[in-house]
């Protein structure tokens, strides 16, 4: 111990002699670590992934209606078949109360044209038109919010995510039910349902940069009971083809809404207020466990931030250390040097 109270002193004068007698100053360090406070993290952005169910696809209204009202309205928007009708007017950027009006005041006649046709008994056109007037003739790209429309590829079958061109187009093409809407020619492709291959779209939600995703799932499932007339034979084939693809997606959402809409048929458009009641309670359900995942994401991401600066400050601290004059690496062993020290 002695040893060492005399050496310090010692060490000071010999430090402060090699100074005096030093011609030249010894170069300072040129990083000099600074403590920084922790940011807080970014928000978390929410991407709400709508799927397909024909006149079922109104509960998607209601589940939005409850998210805004909570607000936990979604940053980005991705659908497939009637979640890319709602998705397509929600991204224009009508709110959850001009949804539900529109869904509302919606005339069937609006949006179905019947044509016998080899195709398809509908042709679908109605429907593109009533979705572009709807969004004031936008393309997808320059929607409000970021939003793209799933189909299906019908030469190979290869699922299609519309982010630009025609919005109403796009949503044409995801709607179009194999057998029931006309196949939609895009360039050199035809393109019919979404619903085909990805009948919830979780990961498109996710492509568009959503850090959650909640799924709204009201797909038709096989139940043991025989569906009364074509278009609801139709829905459930389609439902059943997507089902094993459809229930590996929806495992990768963070959150899956199921509002009960299963015993209504793909045409109730006179069950359309009951549908958006559905949706508001399932979301209204689920909502204490989209809370626990933004706060579990949140404390993730603060734990990340709290990691990388400190990382950052311990490289900067080490890069100071190496920058210093011999001088200084010997004030240092001296304890007399916190040049590069957190300050």
């Amino acid at each position: 111990m002695r040893r060492h109270a005399v050496w310090r002193p010692l060490a000071a004068i010999g430090l402060a002699g090699l100074a005096a007698c030093s011609n030249t100053t010894p170069s300072q360090p040129t990083i000099t670590p600074q403590a920084t406070a922790t940011a807080p993290p970014a928000p978390i952005k929410i991407g709400i992934a709508l799927g397909g169910g024909a006149a079922k696809g109104f509960a998607h209204v209601g589940v939005i209606k409850m998210l805004e009202a909570n607000g936990l309205a979604p940053a980005v928007v991705a659908g497939t078949s009637a979640g890319s009708v709602v998705g397509a007017l929600y991204a224009s950027g009508m709110n959850a109360f001009e949804l539900q009006d529109k869904a509302v005041a919606l005339d069937e006649s609006k949006v179905r044209d019947l044509q016998l046709s080899s195709g398809g008994l509908v042709q679908g056109q109605k429907l593109e038109d009533y979705v572009n007037e709807q969004v004031r003739r936008k393309s997808l790209e320059q929607l409000a919010k970021p939003f793209v429309a799933v189909a299906t590829r019908l030469e190979d079958g290869e699922r299609t995510l519309f982010a630009r061109g025609n919005t109403g187009q796009a949503v044409r093409a995801s709607s179009s039910v194999p057998g029931v809407f006309q196949p939609v020619s895009i360039g050199k492709y035809h393109f019919v349902d979404g619903g085909v291959v990805s009948p919830v779209p979780v990961d498109a939600a996710r492509q568009l940069g959503a850090d959650m995703v909640i799924a709204v799932d009201i797909s038709n499932k096989a139940r043991g009971k025989t569906p009364e007339h074509m278009l609801g034979a139709l829905n459930q084939s389609i439902a059943i083809m997507g089902q094993k693809l459809g229930q590996a997606e929806l495992a990768r959402a963070d959150v899956v809404i199921r509002p009960q809409v299963l015993d209504m048929g793909p045409v109730d458009f006179n069950q359309r207020t009951q549908a958006i009641a559905e949706g508001e309670k399932a979301a209204l359900a689920a909502m204490a466990q989209i809370r626990e995942r933004i706060a579990q994401l949140q404390a993730e991401r603060a734990q990340a931030t709290r990691l990388a600066q400190q990382k950052a400050s311990e490289a900067a601290r080490q890069a100071c250390l190496d920058q210093r004059s011999r001088l200084q690496k010997l004030a240092d062993m001296a304890g007399m040097d916190g040049s590069c020290e957190p300050r």
